[in-house]
């Protein structure tokens, strides 16, 4: 009799410690959001840049505190990746709603020989019309690639001069205080990349 009694108290004493566990792994406030992209909060690069954006303003990180901010490295004449992404993440914006007021996409280009402020104003825009393309000469380009850890090679020109650009295809994503938290592969969809923001947004206020 005493062992059933003992018995039941520890199942009981179980019971109530299991719900209490699951319990406080539910409301625990401090619980890190689940992002579908790969979570780099921390990481001791990306803090800054310095480029000019297609409609000729200087522009830094800094100038755009508030938003979530996604940035992507590639070039205007890229025949494949750098289109996909900019379309789906026009995508992304549509699926956001009202909260894509609180985004900015920059894309930032690797080739500056050839994405002029011109051409990017009529690339960039054509995907969203509150997407910015940013520029610099080689030495910003290549700086500011080496503080994201973006990778991008030109190579070779063909007989008629023109040549591919290899490089990254990962989007970066800020949050609205400026501090680099996702890294979104291309393979992420778009709705994967909208969870995460409205994430970022919704602990942004506070």
């Amino acid at each position: 009799m005493k062992l059933k009694r003992a018995i039941l108290l520890a199942s009981a004493a179980l019971a109530l410690a299991v719900g209490l566990f699951a319990a406080l792994a539910v409301l625990k406030p401090d619980a890190p959001p689940k992002f579908e992209a790969v979570d780099i909060t921390g990481v001791d690069w990306g803090k800054d840049f310095k480029l000019t954006d297609h409609t000729g303003r200087a522009s830094t990180l800094t100038d755009f505190r508030g938003k979530a901010v996604a940035m992507f490295f590639g070039f205007t004449h890229c025949p494949d990746v750098c289109p996909t992404a900019m379309a789906e993440f026009a995508e992304v914006m549509k699926l956001l709603g009202d909260d894509a007021s609180r985004v900015q996409l920059l894309f930032v280009t690797v080739d500056p020989k050839r994405d002029t402020p011109a051409v990017l104003s009529q690339y960039v825009p054509a995907f969203h019309p509150s997407f910015l393309g940013l520029y610099g000469d080689a030495a910003a380009t290549e700086r500011t690639a080496k503080e994201f850890k973006v990778y991008y090679h030109a190579n070779a020109a063909n007989q008629h001069g023109a040549y591919s650009v290899d490089h990254s295809g990962q989007i970066l994503v800020f949050d609205p205080e400026g501090r680099l938290r996702l890294m979104m592969k291309p393979d992420l969809s778009p709705e994967a990349m909208a969870h995460d923001l409205r994430l970022l947004l919704k602990a942004s206020k506070g």
